[in-house]
């Protein structure tokens, strides 16, 4: 690249350079990429964007003829756990109809740590028009696919939704509804949020920067999806963008793209998510010379352990495209997620239960996670990100609400954390704690992160509209004991506004602060002491 700066700006406005080139001083075939004129008095620099922490060493592994073959492997979608990894095969003797279209096929991870041989995954995922995999729910319970299917087995552009039946296979996808969905391109793919709630996508409009450009679209109320928004110029380019991927952390975004200074053909990119617009990204970086190749690079996935990345490329493939995978270094990894697993249990019985499970970040009350657990298909599973304090929740018609805190503030790396939640049915005389009421240090004001365990309260005695409480605050033996009775009485009271606020009776609710009178823990230890301070629920009258 060559850059001359002029000792000064011209008296004189410029439309247009003409440039003379001596071609004869240059051998052969003389090209020019680009020309440009700005004001600006820092040189245009040319250089890739690559992290220096990637390390120059590592070796990526073409996954064999378990996966491969001479056909073409591409869009590698591995299962949060890492045990599942779902891929598109083309052009594949044993694919559907006559043209061979392409197939979603599937393997399974072995007790050795490779891959066993890769199986379609059948009707009705699979037909004769082209099938594949854009994403896989945390529980591994739901896929989402490209295309929306019809019933005459037809396609039509869009993206769909199927669920594990209980008899093990999948069903009917569905159709996920976008408002003011266009899309010029023949291709689109797409990326589903771990949350369930935030979609991604490429598709071309008149709007696009140059090619695909990669849009993003929220769950609304009514189960349909927000008019698709373009994320900006910061990921998106004169050139198209291709393989969206968000991590399970939910904020670390891998793409495809021409567009961004690269190595070849198409290169894999990373950025991180800096809000929750999902408009304001990092600048991306570039995966390396060592992921991506002069060729076509591209469908990047990993999963939620962060131990290994997939990928689609061309170079050194045992046909066309083929399916490799890389240890992946922890300058290109999602940030830390933690899995959550349990079942749900009567309180009474201890037998299992279908209930609602519910995770809500106390720092941000409104990023709240939920499910819905089967005891007849397995333990729940939902992903978090690490580093954060959260409230998880069951419901069920006819139980009482339980909701615990859960500290993952100290960790940094992938944690499954099992989580077994009891219900209690509701009747007169049950008496659960509030876990995620909390208070002002010494004082008795409400802080935000309780207003979530307050509506469920609300919601339940709305449920129950003769349904009488009484509220019951204790405190640890640290200062006063006149003080700590007192603090205790005011904290329920300031309890008893809020229901009231929301809607409920002052007269369905009764009071009694006990102060330090009652520990159900040791006095010891600030982590017993946590415990005593609590509000307590008591059913009056069903």
């Amino acid at each position: 690249m060559l850059n001359v700066i002029l000792p000064k700006m011209t008296d004189f406005s410029v439309k247009s350079i003409k440039l003379v080139l001596n071609t004869s001083r240059v051998k052969n075939f003389n090209q020019i990429d680009a020309i440009g004129i700005s004001q600006s008095e820092k040189p245009v620099v040319a250089s890739i964007n690559v992290s220096n922490e990637i390390p120059k060493n590592f070796i990526k592994e073409n996954l064999g003829k378990n996966i491969n073959s001479e056909a073409i492997e591409i869009a590698p979608v591995i299962a949060p756990d890492g045990k599942t990894l779902y891929f598109t095969r083309w052009k594949y003797p044993e694919n559907l109809g006559k043209d061979k279209n392409q197939d979603v096929w599937y393997s399974e991870l072995q007790p050795d740590k490779s891959w066993g041989k890769a199986i379609p995954i059948g009707s009705p995922i699979n037909n004769t028009e082209h099938n594949a995999v854009c994403g896989i729910s945390p529980d591994g319970k739901t896929i989402l696919l490209n295309n929306v299917y019809l019933k005459d087995g037809t396609m039509e552009k869009g993206v769909s939704k199927a669920f594990k039946l209980k008899t093990g296979g999948w069903g009917f996808p569905r159709a996920l509804v976008i408002q003011n969905f266009r899309n010029s391109s023949e291709y689109s793919e797409y990326s589903l949020a771990p949350n369930g709630r935030v979609l991604l996508m490429t598709t071309q409009t008149k709007e696009t920067f140059g090619g695909k450009d990669i849009y993003v679209s929220f769950l609304q109320a009514d189960d349909t999806w927000s008019s698709p928004k373009n994320i900006g110029n910061i990921i998106n380019t004169a050139e198209a963008e291709s393989t969206p991927f968000i991590a399970p952390d939910g904020k670390t975004l891998y793409f495809s793209t021409i567009g961004h200074a690269g190595y070849g053909n198409n290169d894999i990119f990373m950025s991180r998510r800096l809000d929750d617009t999902w408009l304001s990204w990092s600048e991306p970086q570039n995966l390396g010379s060592l992921i991506n190749t002069p060729e076509w690079d591209g469908y990047f996935s990993i999963s939620a352990l962060g131990d290994y990345a997939y990928f689609s490329s061309q170079e050194n493939s045992m046909g066309q495209e083929d399916i490799f995978r890389l240890k992946a270094p922890e300058s290109i990894k999602p940030l830390a997620v933690v899995q959550l697993t349990g079942q749900v249990f009567d309180s009474a019985d201890k037998k299992g239960i279908s209930a609602r499970i519910s995770v809500q970040d106390l720092s941000s009350p409104s990023d709240t996670l939920s499910t819905e657990y089967d005891p007849f298909t397995g333990d729940y599973k939902l992903m978090i990100p690490a580093k954060k304090v959260y409230s998880i929740t069951a419901r069920k018609k006819g139980y009482l609400p339980v909701s615990e805190q859960l500290d993952f503030t100290n960790e940094k790396n992938f944690k499954e954390f099992k989580k077994n939640l009891y219900l209690t049915p509701i009747e007169v005389g049950q008496k659960m704690t509030l876990n995620n009421v909390f208070f002002e240090q010494s004082k008795y004001d409400l802080n935000a992160s309780s207003f979530g365990e307050l509506d469920r309260i609300v919601e339940l005695m709305k449920e129950y509209p003769t349904m009488e409480i009484m509220l019951e605050g204790h405190t640890d033996n640290q200062g006063d004991w006149n003080a700590n009775l007192q603090l205790s009485q005011q904290r329920v009271e300031e309890v008893k506004k809020y229901l009231s606020k929301k809607g409920i009776l002052l007269s369905r609710i009764q009071t009694k602060g006990w102060g330090s009178t009652r520990p159900v823990s040791s006095n010891l230890t600030e982590e017993k002491r946590r415990l005593n301070r609590r509000v307590e629920f008591t059913i009056l009258q069903k």
